[in-house]
């Protein structure tokens, strides 16, 4: 007998976002750390557009990574929540990047895309359909 697959509630996502909010603030320090002590070390001064390409690639290692293994970013961990294929499978490197760059578009305008869920029939946000992608609710172990 397989168990029915529930979306993911909107408030559930919103705290696994603020869990990896919290995580990907750390590891964008660290980067900035490295940088300032890489740029120091070799007197180079600071170059704006080098620094937040650095942040950018930070953050899609920091998804990409979580979402091709295994599915679930430590916040999403938390919450019990798995990103899946909408077909079921697991999600490959062109999904995950493609789903990191349609999720800068949900969450630009006020988070509008985002908050899609709270209206969509299968509580999808713009990313997710965009990119062919679902967010689960796993079952208590």
């Amino acid at each position: 007998m397989s168990a029915i697959v529930l979306p993911a509630p909107l408030w559930r996502r919103l705290a696994s976002a603020a869990y990896d909010a919290l995580l990907l603030a750390a590891i964008w320090t660290v980067v900035a750390m490295a940088d300032l002590f890489l740029r120091g070390a070799a007197g180079l001064p600071l170059n704006v557009h080098v620094f937040r390409a650095e942040l950018l690639l930070a953050a899609l290692l920091f998804f990409g990574l979580s979402w091709t293994r295994g599915g679930q970013t430590l916040g999403m961990r938390a919450w019990r929540l798995q990103l899946r294929r909408a077909d079921g499978r697991p999600v490959g490197w062109p999904t995950a990047l493609a789903r990191f760059a349609f999720a800068w578009l949900a969450w630009l305008p006020l988070g509008v895309g985002v908050l899609w869920c709270a209206i969509d029939a299968r509580q999808r946000a713009w990313h997710d359909t965009l990119s062919g992608t679902e967010v689960v609710l796993l079952p208590r172990p």
